[in-house]
This record gives structure tokens, C-alpha cells and sequence, in this order.
């Protein structure tokens, strides 16, 4: 008698193991492995920040590269642009696969420290991250952007293709750039939430976040700044605009959709539920 209720309690403890092993993370242990990452990040010194941000910079332009290849080699039709967004996911593939480090995934992962240990030393690390990583992106966005726009390696047509990208950007009024942004942020903050336990769907994960922020046309300060970069390079419209018309209403959007919808409400939810309390 003992051994048969031994043996079920032995099954009943297999089970609850492999209903454990299937049952999706919670919240508070998804927050623990992007607050771990976070710290991490925090830890890293400039020099090797700005390298990974440099090599972010540069890998984003195949996002232009690969939504302007498609869109010139296909017919057009009203499904042309649908088709061509998915090269404007070959960029972020490259970046958070090759652990590069982008702008837009540091206003979730190097937040959530800050959020956790609100400290002045704290709030300091986060903007020499913050700056020494965009500066970086930018750099890399610009130096390919500028190999676009006055150099051959693109044939004419291509290129035109890449300018009339930028133009798409840039057209819209400067507050609905800064909407456009929040959603961009809000979306790949959103991605960096899933990827931890995403395991094989991780590319997919990736692609099929990245495509809506491609079809939605909402502003990414680093995909956008090649974009738009490219335009300025070709002479096509000024680098005053490019700034003060794109990037500023972007990178204001980009924080806030990163920051507030993402960071700041997951965080709080998992804080108000308890689950915060071993973190």
C-alpha cells in the first residue's frame, strides 16, 4: 500500500514537471531575464558599446537596402509594396541575432534597472548607454547611407528606388512622424519583451514585428535615418530637415512607445503583482 501511494506521488510530482516545462513563462520571469540582460549591458564599458553601435548603424541600412532591391525588381502592382516591407526586416534579423546593440531595444533592456533601483549612478550609466549607442548608430546609418547616395556600387534605378523610400519617410507632417515613432518604439520594446523565450520562433518573432513596423510606415530612428540620410546625401533634401523634420520627432517617439508603453507599464505590472518582490 505504501509503494502504490509512493509510486502516485511520484506520477502526480512527473506531471506537475511536464506541465511546468509546458505552461508559458509569467511575466515576473520574463522581466527577471530582460532585467538580468539589462544590468549586463550596464556593465559593458563605452569603448565596446560604441563598437557593437557602430556595427548596429551599418547593418540596419540592409533594411533600406532590402525593402529597395525588392520594390525595384518587382512589377507595380498594389501588392508590390506589401512584398518589398519584408527586406525592411533583413536589417533588424542582422542586428538582434548578431547581439549588435540598437537604440530602440536599450529603451527597454537598461530601463528596467533604472525603473527597479531608481538611483542617480543608475540614471547615469543609462544615458552614457543611451548616448554612446545612438551616436554610434548614427554614425554606422550615416557612413552606408553616404556609400548610397555618391557612390556606384547601386545601379540608377535601385538608387532611385532607395530615395523614393526616403521621400515616403519624410512626408509626413512632423506630428504625425512623432506618433508614427511612439508606435515604432512600442513595437520593438515589445519584440525585446518576447525574445527571451520565443527559443525557435525567434526569427519569426523578429520578422513579423518588424514587417508591421515597415507596413505601418511607423519611424525607427536608425532604419529611418538611413533613409533619410541617403536623401540628404543625394543633395534631394537638406540636412536640416533631415534633423529637425525626422529624426527629432522619431527619436521622441521612439522613447516614449520604448519607455512608457513598454517598459515602465510591464515593469509596474509585475511590481504590482507581486511578482517583483525576489527580483
Amino acid at each position: 500500500m505504501a509503494e502504490e501511494e509512493k509510486s502516485d506521488d511520484e506520477k502526480k510530482e512527473k506531471q506537475q514537471e511536464e506541465a511546468e516545462e509546458r505552461s508559458s513563462p509569467s511575466g515576473a520571469v520574463v522581466y527577471k531575464a530582460i532585467l538580468n540582460e539589462g544590468e549586463d549591458e550596464l556593465k559593458r564599458p563605452s569603448s565596446a558599446l560604441f563598437w557593437s553601435g557602430l556595427a548596429a548603424g551599418m547593418s540596419m541600412s540592409f533594411s533600406l537596402i532590402g525593402e529597395g532591391l525588392l520594390r525595384a525588381h518587382l512589377p507595380d502592382a498594389e501588392w508590390r509594396s506589401a512584398v518589398a516591407k519584408l527586406g525592411y526586416s533583413i536589417g533588424f534579423l542582422i542586428v538582434v541575432l548578431g547581439r549588435q546593440q540598437l537604440f530602440t531595444e536599450n529603451t527597454l533592456t537598461p530601463i528596467l534597472p533604472l525603473l527597479k533601483k531608481k538611483t542617480f549612478d543608475v540614471f547615469l550609466n543609462v544615458m552614457r548607454l543611451w548616448v554612446v549607442v545612438f551616436i554610434a548608430n548614427m554614425i554606422g546609418a550615416l557612413i552606408v547611407a553616404l556609400v548610397i547616395a555618391k557612390t556606384s556600387v547601386f545601379e540608377a534605378q535601385q538608387r532611385d528606388t532607395f530615395l523614393a523610400i526616403g521621400r515616403e519617410a519624410m512626408d509626413p507632417q512632423w506630428d504625425t512622424i512623432l506618433l508614427r515613432g511612439i508606435f515604432a518604439g512600442w513595437l520593438i520594446a515589445l519584440m525585446v519583451w518576447l525574445l527571451p523565450f520565443a527559443e525557435s520562433a525567434r526569427v519569426w518573432v523578429i520578422i513579423i514585428i518588424t514587417y508591421l513596423v515597415g507596413l505601418g510606415h511607423f519611424s525607427h530612428i536608425i532604419a529611418g535615418a538611413v533613409e533619410v540620410f541617403t536623401l540628404a546625401g543625394a543633395t534631394d533634401t537638406s540636412w536640416f530637415d533631415v534633423i529637425g523634420h525626422y529624426l527629432v520627432p522619431t527619436l521622441i517617439g521612439n522613447i516614449i512607445g520604448g519607455v512608457t508603453l513598454v517598459a515602465a507599464i510591464n515593469h509596474a505590472q509585475v511590481v504590482s503583482g507581486g511578482g517583483g518582490q525576489d527580483i
